[in-house]
């Protein structure tokens, strides 16, 4: 695109912006200012060529676009190799479109070590992009691992007051799971001799060794979900973290395990995914279920959402492993969408934050009489949350129901319930802080969206109605890759269903003669 190696123009652009905040010189208070509108440049450059990558994307296609590849570690044939399809493109535009939103939000909510600040998000802007472009398995591990730092330091830095009691333990959480699924990664890299992830996800790798090499990726893509019970660093880290690494933490990390689960687990052990999947769809109703009701009894606003984004992501999981089309797809557009919603909901928690310095839901009531633009932004996006035809959500949560409703019933029915819960806590968070009467004399003083808050929430608005009005426009561009994915997947199942272990190997479920893999 343009002559250029756009996807390394997009991963390693706000890498430059990044050094070239460092070199900035002068007062404090100059320094604050450029390394912001540096930034602000840089996201915004990077954002507006992401929408290039969408505009020159062919739809039509299933195949990896924008490929390119250069040696990288030669002595092991590893290359840096890059390429986008309809599953991927989205997330990169999702990781350029909230760090241009965080950019925006910092410049009212952080005031010390500004430039540090900057540097972090632009960093990890990098790795978050990168990671979505990656097509070398150990180049996946680079940018996936190496998002841990900047976001470590986000919230140990620019945190509340227990910051470093939540940046370790969000650190020692996902770096435990991804330990495991870096030996499965050497395992099957021995085993296949590439790295290339497109190659390995049409080789074969015995059942047996299957079950545990989804099992390591499962460790470390469950707590990036997070699923249940390995959630329980989330809730700290938002809490702790400021509004920026909130956003960012809900709307693109939580993304990087179920993205993970596509790229890996549905293509590459395909046997062992069917043996799994009920323990997945058990594991996705509880986070569902469970997490709604925790969300019911929260005091903290963004703990409330924290919990919230877990119940979200359980019908993601439940979707990925609903293993059809339907499920496949929603899976995709729900976390496109809590990506877009969850980081909105972040960021009306810091706007009343910067005004008030609670999170408590106690200390409002009664905001709309002083606030009436920021009370009309918070329904949108709460309305969202729930599922409101007409708005993003209710689109990925009725295909991840329709495609679980085709694959389990009752698993589908049970997770309706969900969409109960998802209401009431949502709507119960809004009527104590948005309706009624002001009766707080510290709310008195409030003052309604500046143009900086508007710039954020304007754009937002505007996605979160058009996915939910225009939903083909983004299910169009990524059909043929799900279409893609889900057919080898079907193919690799028939082609280890009769094999033994000379070699080849068996289904881990048995099928009668009147059963078809579809089935199974």
């Amino acid at each position: 695109m343009f002559g250029l190696p756009i996807l390394s123009v997009l991963t390693f652009l706000p890498l430059v912006g990044a050094l070239l905040i460092l070199a900035i010189r002068g007062t404090p208070d100059q320094v604050a200012r450029n390394a912001r509108f540096t930034a602000l440049w840089f996201t915004g450059a990077v954002f507006l060529l992401s929408l290039g990558l969408w505009n020159n994307f062919d739809p039509t296609k299933a195949d990896y676009q924008f490929v390119q590849q250069i040696p990288w570690i030669s002595d092991l044939g590893l290359n840096f190799t890059m390429g986008v399809d309809g599953i991927s493109l989205f997330f990169v535009v999702l990781s350029a479109f909230l760090s241009l939103i965080c950019v925006i939000a910092s410049f009212h909510s952080v005031h010390e070590r500004v430039r540090e600040y900057m540097v972090a998000f632009l960093v990890l802007e990098t790795l978050m992009i990168g990671m979505f472009c990656a097509l070398d398995m150990f180049l996946f591990y680079v940018f996936f691992e190496g998002v841990l730092i900047p976001m470590f330091i986000i919230i140990g830095v620019w945190g509340g007051a227990r910051r470093v009691y939540a940046s370790f333990k969000f650190f020692l959480y996902t770096l435990l799971g991804s330990v495991l699924m870096l030996v499965a990664m050497i395992a099957m890299y021995l085993l296949a001799g590439t790295a290339n992830m497109v190659e390995l996800s049409q080789f074969t790798f015995p059942v047996g060794m299957q079950y545990w090499l989804f099992l390591a990726f499962f460790a470390s893509f469950a707590v990036k979900v997070p699923m249940w019970p390995v959630h329980t660093w989330l809730p700290d880290a938002h809490v702790e973290a400021p509004t920026g690494g909130s956003v960012i933490l809900a709307g693109v990390l939580l993304k990087m395990g179920g993205y993970g689960f596509l790229r890996f687990s549905l293509p590459m052990f395909p046997d062992a995914t069917v043996f799994f999947t009920p323990m997945m769809f058990g594991l996705s109703v509880v986070a569902i279920i469970y997490t709604s009701l925790i969300a019911l009894a929260q005091q903290d606003m963004k703990k409330l959402i924290a919990y919230s984004s877990v119940a979200h992501m359980g019908f993601v999981t439940m979707g990925i492993f609903a293993l059809n089309t339907q499920g496949v797809e929603g899976a995709i557009f729900q976390m496109l969408s809590h990506g877009i919603v969850s980081a909105a909901l972040f960021l009306c928690v810091g706007v009343l934050y910067d005004r008030i310095h609670s999170r408590e839901i106690s200390a409002y009531g009664g905001v709309v009489e002083k606030m009436p633009l920021y009370a009309t932004a918070f329904m949108i996006f709460t309305f969202a949350s729930i599922g409101l035809p007409g708005t993003s959500g209710f689109v990925g949560e009725f295909l991840t129901l329709v495609g679980a409703f085709q694959a389990n019933k009752f698993v589908a029915a049970v997770a309706t319930l969900g969409v109960v819960l998802g209401a009431a806590y949502a709507l119960w968070l809004y009527r104590r802080v948005v309706m009624g009467k002001i009766e707080k004399p510290s709310l008195l003083s409030l003052r309604d969206l500046h143009w900086q808050e508007t710039a954020m929430f304007v754009p937002m608005i505007l996605v979160v109605l058009w996915m939910g009005i225009y939903p083909q426009s983004f299910l169009k561009p990524m059909a043929p890759a799900v279409d893609k994915l889900l057919n080898e997947f079907h193919a690799d199942l028939n082609r280890t269903a009769a094999m033994d272990t000379d070699g080849v190997y068996s289904c881990p479920i048995p099928a009668s003669d009147d059963t078809s893999i579809q089935d199974i």
